[in-house]
C-alpha cells in the first residue's frame, strides 16, 4: 500500500505537471471510484476548472481547484497515477484530461513550448479499493480530514510528549498505535516495521508501557524512516510506481521487512514473520526484545505442549 513517503513522492512528481492547468475532462471508468457520489456528479463538480495546488494529507492527494473545490483522493493498497502511459494499462480507473500549461513570462523556448500541450493521466488501480472524495469548500475539507487524520510525524506539534499522550494507559501494541491514521496520519506497515527496529522497540510491546526515553527516540526513528523512503523515492513491492512508471527503491534498504529468514543487519540475528494488529510484521527479536509477559506466555504455552508430549500414551 503506498504510504506516506510513496504518496510524497507521487505529488512531488505531479504537481508541476498539473498545476495551473484546466482539468478539462475526468473519465470515472469504474463508479466504486467515487461512491457515494454518482460519477457524473463528480465529474460535473471539477470538469473546466483550474488545479491550483496538488498537495498531501496523511496518504491522500488532495488536488484542489478554483473554487474552493478539493478533491481527496486514496490509492489504498494498489493505486498509482502515471502521467501519459502508452499502452494504458489494463486495470486503468479513472482517465484525467488535463488543458494546456500557463504561458510562463520570458519563457520562448521551443522545448518549453512543446511542454506547454495537454497531458492525459491514468489512474489505475488491480484491486480497485482506490476512492476519489469530493470536498466542496474548505470547511468540508477540514472537517474530512480531522474525522480521519491525527497529526503527520513531519508535524512540529508531533512531539515525544504528544506521541507519549497518545498511547497513555493504552495496552494495545505499539504497532497497532502507529497504524491508527486517526492516531498518526501516514506510517503503514513498512514504515511501522522500520521505525520499532531502529528504536529497538517490540512492535508487541504495549504502547502505554514505554519509557520517555522510548517514546522520543520512536518519534526520531518514525521520521528517519519516513525520510528516507521519501529520499529514495518510496519503496515498490508489489504495484507502486512513480508517475512515469519506473519504481520506488526503498525496498533496497529495508532493515527487517520483508526480510524473514535473513541476518539483522544490526546484529546478525534471525529475522522473524509474526502477525501484530491483523499485519505481517518483521522483527529481530535479538535487537527489539519481546515484552516480558509476552515471553513468559510463551514459556507457559510451550510448557503445556510438552505436558501434554509426556502424559500421552506411546505408540503400539
Amino acid at each position: 500500500m503506498p504510504e506516506l513517503p510513496e504518496v510524497e513522492t507521487i505529488r512531488r512528481q505531479l504537481a508541476p505537471l498539473v498545476e495551473g492547468r484546466t482539468l478539462e475532462r475526468l473519465e470515472i471508468l469504474d463508479p466504486r471510484w467515487s461512491r457515494p457520489l454518482a460519477s457524473e456528479e463528480l465529474a460535473a463538480a471539477v470538469e473546466g476548472r483550474r488545479i491550483e495546488r496538488l498537495g498531501r494529507r496523511g496518504k491522500y492527494l488532495l488536488w484542489s481547484f478554483v473554487g474552493d473545490i478539493h478533491l481527496a483522493q486514496h490509492l489504498r493498497m494498489t493505486g498509482s497515477v502515471l502521467c501519459e502511459p502508452d499502452p494504458e494499462p489494463a486495470h486503468t480507473r479513472v482517465r484525467v484530461h488535463l488543458g494546456p500549461a500557463p504561458r510562463k513570462a520570458g519563457v520562448r523556448s521551443q522545448e518549453s513550448r512543446a511542454g506547454r500541450g495537454g497531458r492525459h493521466l491514468a489512474i489505475v488501480d488491480p484491486r480497485r479499493f482506490g476512492t476519489g472524495e469530493l470536498l466542496l469548500g474548505s470547511p468540508a475539507r477540514d472537517e474530512f480530514f480531522a474525522a480521519r487524520l491525527g497529526l503527520e510525524p513531519f508535524d512540529e506539534l508531533f512531539t515525544a510528549e504528544h506521541l507519549r499522550g497518545l498511547a497513555k494507559a493504552s495496552r494495545a501494541p505499539i504497532k497497532a498505535l502507529l497504524l491508527d491514521q486517526r492516531k498518526i496520519a501516514g506510517v503503514g506497515n513498512i514504515y511501522a516495521d522500520e521505525a520499532l527496529h531502529r528504536a529497538a522497540i517490540h512492535p508487541l510491546r504495549s504502547a502505554g508501557s514505554l519509557s520517555g526515553a522510548q517514546y522520543a527516540r520512536l518519534r526520531e526513528t518514525v521520521i528517519e524512516a519516513l525520510n528516507a523512503g521519501i529520499d529514495a523515492r518510496g519503496a515498490t513491492i508489489d504495484d507502486f510506481r512513480h508517475v512515469d512508471g519506473v519504481s520506488g527503491s526503498f525496498q533496497d534498504q529495508f532493515l527487517v521487512h520483508r526480510r524473514a529468514g535473513f541476518p539483522c543487519p544490526t546484529c546478525g540475528a534471525t529475522i522473524v514473520k509474526m502477525v501484530v494488529a491483523g499485519r505481517g510484521t518483521y522483527v529481530c527479536e535479538s535487537c527489539q526484545a519481546r515484552p516480558p509477559a509476552d515471553r513468559r506466555s510463551v514459556k507457559r504455552r510451550a510448557a503445556r505442549a510438552d505436558g501434554r508430549s509426556r502424559t500421552r500414551p506411546a505408540p503400539r
